[in-house]
């Protein structure tokens, strides 16, 4: 890969949402022997500053509760409790499945301007949220790695804040900062649970859905 091949994903890009799922990069992504994918999500701060995050999950963890047949962290699907035999069926294969290498990989963004510092703070702590969505996570057969970016659009020590009249410019932008990168946290965790929930099982890797039908409302 090479500065070409931005250039290229820059004039690809499209206004509308995403999918989710086992496309793209997350075609042949596996996660703890089920089916991994990209997932994508998105939050706006009430200054009006935009943060969002792309996962491709191909985790020797599991995004899945063994225990509840659930996501660790709730997604934007809503799910149901799934079956005892389901339960049964996910604790079966999550036990026989021999993680390969892997690694997730991923990205934050937002319309702040940051600097290079605050950047690599942003991904440093979008990890957060993916040890709230994968467990085990960081392990010596992973390769996991977050880059984070910032348009620059929004100032975060000019926006308005009607509740710091009286606080000085710096803290501010300082309470807006750390906002931001909680945020990042919360995105990076939901875009991976999103990533395995909205996944279609292919290539013989078995979906969470396919595992765990009645957590979608499919009777067995």
């Amino acid at each position: 890969p090479d500065e070409s091949f931005g250039h290229r994903a820059a004039a690809a890009a499209r206004a509308r949402p995403s999918p989710n799922g086992a496309i793209g990069a997350g075609t042949g992504a596996r996660a703890r022997g089920m089916q991994g994918g990209v997932g994508t999500a998105s939050t706006v701060l009430p200054n009006g500053v935009v943060v969002s995050a792309l996962a491709v999950v191909n985790s020797a963890g599991t995004v899945i509760d063994p225990a509840t047949g659930l996501p660790w962290m709730p997604g934007a699907m809503a799910l149901r409790s799934p079956s005892a035999s389901d339960r049964r069926a996910l604790r079966a294969h999550l036990s026989a499945a021999t993680p390969p290498l892997n690694t997730t990989i991923g990205v934050v963004a937002t319309t702040a301007a940051l600097s290079k510092a605050e950047c690599n703070k942003l991904a440093s702590v979008a990890h957060d949220g993916l040890a709230r969505a994968i467990r085990p996570v960081h392990s010596m057969l992973d390769g996991d790695t977050i880059f984070a970016v910032a348009t620059g659009r929004d100032d975060l020590g000019s926006l308005v804040d009607v509740a710091a009249v009286d606080e000085p410019p710096v803290r501010v932008r300082l309470r807006w900062l750390n906002a931001l990168l909680e945020a990042g946290a919360d995105c990076f965790a939901a875009a991976c649970t999103n990533a395995i929930v909205h996944a279609v099982g292919n290539d013989g890797a078995p979906a969470y859905r396919d595992l765990c039908p009645t957590a979608f409302g499919h009777a067995m």
